[in-house]
């Protein structure tokens, strides 16, 4: 009986979750996604993180909102410029994001389509105001590139007070379509222009070349001074060192001469005081007699002459 018991509660337990299963009650949330729900209708104020989940079938249903970076395509976007000339936007891309936490607010807002209110709607708007405040030329070519930047800054101040968790991370605007009469203009235009910057970077070349040109000039021209000053530094250098050779050489020569000089001065007057010291008065007496001695003549008889007189030298009297 407890096993029979057993087998029916298995038994019916099973029945139960084949009913759920098959009716919806069991069901999944993809990752990146959270679940939200509806009863009667109404949004329910739970939701859930992803995996699996039960909920009451045919009375409960649910929807994944994503919380994840996602990618909106805005297509065939009209608008009107300041001239009157209407133009067309083949693609606007925005990137945006919304904050798992704001996700019962926001869908409690704008429903679970919220980025169609939110960003869809508001790129039309947003994009008519840019346009109508400018002219075609603006719009087409000088304001082109800021475009991006304001319909992201203008869409997330708005959504700063609409959805305060829906984050606006990038916008890529196409290249309007203008008319092609306008168009064609416009090509033309780009044409002339294209010739225009052309002949002005040729212009820059050739001004370039001829920069170069004068600037190889003027360094030619500076390496041969260089050269001449350096070729002039070297003669002034030799010539120097030459002048401070012939001074050597002259100091030379002088030092010369006067040691000869000083020699012979010196060799003269030890000469002289040697001739001083020998003519004694001896000396000049023993001289005197040679020169006497020296005579070949001889007198005879009583009376000889007197050649010299009797008198005495002194020191004094000597040379």
């Amino acid at each position: 009986a407890w096993l029979e018991l057993i087998v029916s509660a298995v038994t019916a337990v099973v029945v139960i979750v084949s009913i759920v299963v098959q009716l919806g009650g069991m069901h999944k949330i993809d990752e990146g996604h959270v679940g939200v729900y509806y009863r009667g209708g109404a949004l329910l104020k739970s939701t859930t993180e992803p995996g699996f989940h039960l909920m009451i079938p045919i009375l409960t249903t649910f929807k994944q909102i994503q919380v994840t970076l996602q990618k909106d395509e805005v297509k065939q976007v009209p608008c009107g410029t300041s001239g009157g000339v209407m133009i067309y936007f083949d693609r606007v891309e925005v990137v945006n994001v919304l904050d798992s936490s704001r996700v019962y607010d926001t869908v409690k807002r704008y429903s679970a389509e919220y980025d169609r209110p939110l960003i869809f709607d508001k790129v039309h708007h947003t994009l008519n105001q840019f346009c109508s405040s400018h002219t075609l030329q603006e719009v087409y070519v000088d304001l082109f590139d800021q475009i991006d930047e304001s319909l992201e800054k203008d869409l997330q101040e708005e959504l700063n007070e609409m959805a305060p968790g829906l984050r606006v991370l990038a916008v890529r605007v196409t290249k309007p379509n203008i008319p092609d009469e306008i168009r064609k203009n416009y090509e033309s235009m780009e044409a002339e222009k294209t010739k225009l910057m052309i002949a002005h970077q040729k212009q820059k070349v050739d001004e370039k070349h001829a920069e170069t040109q004068r600037k190889l000039a003027v360094s030619a021209a500076e390496k041969e001074a260089e050269i001449q000053r350096i070729q002039n530094d070297a003669r002034v250098k030799q010539k120097e060192t030459e002048k401070k050779l012939a001074l050597i050489q002259n100091e030379m020569y002088l030092a010369e001469e006067k040691s000869f000089v000083d020699a012979d001065h010196y060799r003269v007057v030890k000469a002289a005081e040697a001739e001083k010291l020998r003519f004694t008065p001896q000396y000049l007496q023993a001289l005197m007699y040679q020169s006497i001695a020296n005579q070949t003549k001889i007198y005879f008889g009583p009376d000889i002459p007197s050649m010299f007189p009797t008198t005495t030298v002194t020191p004094a009297q000597a040379p």
